[in-house]
């Protein structure tokens, strides 16, 4: 056997239909995020995943539904991490530092997944394009329910300031991940959560008004 043959993974067996899609998709992420979008191929994915290109395009019929489906699931991944830090307490001190930690966790998986949420090569393409314009705009609008309920700022107050929390908890988490974890992880989502809180806890809760 050739040196190339003993480096190639063994051809996979029959898997349910639904776990050779979790292994397609886990392959189609690993070979994304290493190489992008562009430099990718089918037969990289299908010799990640060790299985032929026929049984790949049985699942996904090309390289861009492959790519589509890994963002839709990054960015629901993410949603309903921000969605549980605000719904997980009524103290909105700890509902910052929860939407804070969301990001900094995001950003940790050694999946990558967020280098398609956040850093995407293919953002100048409309389908893309739109559904990362959605994912920001939907945790943003999020936490901004929480904070319009609390507060009884104006929607358009409220939501300014979801965005403003989001992007914070978002730049910071990803700054950290590419200067290479400079600071243990739960210290810098304290640092970057008394950051924000202290902006925030100057609109008081509805019942102290």
């Amino acid at each position: 056997m050739s040196a190339i043959e003993e480096s190639q993974p063994p051809r996979a067996g029959r898997l349910p239909r639904n776990a050779r899609r979790r292994q397609l998709l886990d392959a189609a992420l690993s070979v994304f995020v290493a190489q992008g979008y562009h430099a990718a191929a089918m037969d990289d994915i299908a010799d990640k995943a060790g299985v032929s290109k026929p049984v790949l395009y049985q699942h996904f019929p090309g390289k861009r539904d492959l790519y589509l489906a890994l963002l839709d699931e990054s960015a629901a991944s993410l949603m309903e991490a921000v969605r549980s830090a605000m719904s997980a307490t009524d103290d909105n001190k700890e509902r910052v530092r929860a939407t804070v930690a969301a990001y900094y966790e995001f950003v940790e998986d050694k999946t990558g997944a967020f280098r398609l949420v956040f850093e995407s090569d293919l953002i100048g393409e409309p389908e893309v394009r739109d559904r990362l314009e959605a994912v920001e705009r939907q945790c943003a609008e999020i936490a901004a329910e929480v904070i319009a309920s609390d507060t009884g700022l104006p929607d358009a107050e409220a939501r300014l300031l979801g965005a403003g929390l989001a992007g914070i908890a978002q730049v910071t988490a990803r700054t950290w991940a590419a200067n290479g974890e400079p600071l243990p992880r739960e210290q810098a989502i304290d640092l970057v959560a008394s950051l924000a809180w202290r902006g925030i806890r100057g609109f008081p809760r509805t019942d102290e008004h």
